[in-house]
């Protein structure tokens, strides 16, 4: 039997870190059986992951505040509060916090269990290209 998930913004939740940015788990695999995974980042200055490609989820963002620079399908997007951006599977994107204060954004992934990746990345981040192929994602160099 599924369950409502209500996480008040003073609720305890795991956090995470990563790429430089902290990452607040809102649901995950288990609590939504296995259909989305959603995450909080607070993503400082300079923040943000690598070029990636994901093969298995679509991926949403939502800017709550600041700005975000996102690169995608070859644009440069300056992603600021109240942007949504959409990446399906197998689009190879990054972004990056190129302003002066933190950026805040939710972040969603369709199917769930990508969650499991960051847990694994968050206790050996030297080793993310390593990792990200056992869940499908794709680290790659930059040309940026």
């Amino acid at each position: 039997m599924s369950k409502a998930t209500i996480l008040h913004a003073d609720d305890a939740a795991k956090v995470i870190y990563g790429a430089g940015d902290s990452y607040r788990f809102l649901v995950s695999n288990a609590q939504s059986n296995g259909r989305i995974f959603a995450m909080e980042a607070v993503v400082p200055p300079g923040g943000g992951p690598p070029l990636h490609v994901q093969t298995k989820e679509d991926e949403a963002f939502y800017i709550l505040e600041g700005e975000v620079t996102f690169w995608a399908d070859g644009k440069r997007v300056v992603a600021r509060t109240g942007t949504f951006i959409h990446m399906p599977p197998d689009v190879a994107h990054r972004f990056r916090n190129e302003g002066d204060g933190d950026a805040r954004m939710l972040i969603w992934f369709s199917p769930a269990g990508i969650e499991a990746m960051f847990d694994d990345m968050a206790e050996d981040p030297e080793n993310y290209a390593a990792i990200g192929p056992r869940y499908g994602v794709a680290f790659m160099k930059d040309k940026e």
